[in-house]
């Protein structure tokens, strides 16, 4: 399952995470922030143990958001050592997700 990353567990999960994170920027109004949440769901168990897959809801958590200049949602972003190493803007295909994914590892 997609973890539920806040301000203040950002720092914690995501960069000083050893392995690859996708944190997916999204809010409970936003249509296609729906649709991408179970690809997220779908993510987190097939990279499970090698990736770390989470969740930040911008209306609850708005600071992590700015700092990496989110302000679309949908806007899935990849960190990898705790730089941010990949951007997607918008709904995507399961495969885009999982070759920046698998890019990152």
């Amino acid at each position: 399952m997609a973890i539920e990353i806040t301000d203040s567990t950002f720092d914690e999960i995501v960069l000083k995470s050893d392995k690859p994170v996708m944190v997916d920027f999204w809010a409970e109004w936003c249509g296609p922030c729906r649709m991408v949440g179970p690809i997220m769901e779908e993510l987190s168990n097939d990279f499970e143990g090698k990736a770390v897959v989470g969740k930040l809801d911008v209306d609850s958590n708005q600071e992590f958001a700015a700092k990496f200049g989110v302000r679309n949602i949908p806007t899935v972003l990849v960190f990898k050592n705790g730089e941010l190493v990949g951007r997607q803007v918008g709904v995507a295909p399961k495969s885009t997700y999982t070759e920046a994914i698998n890019s990152a590892l």
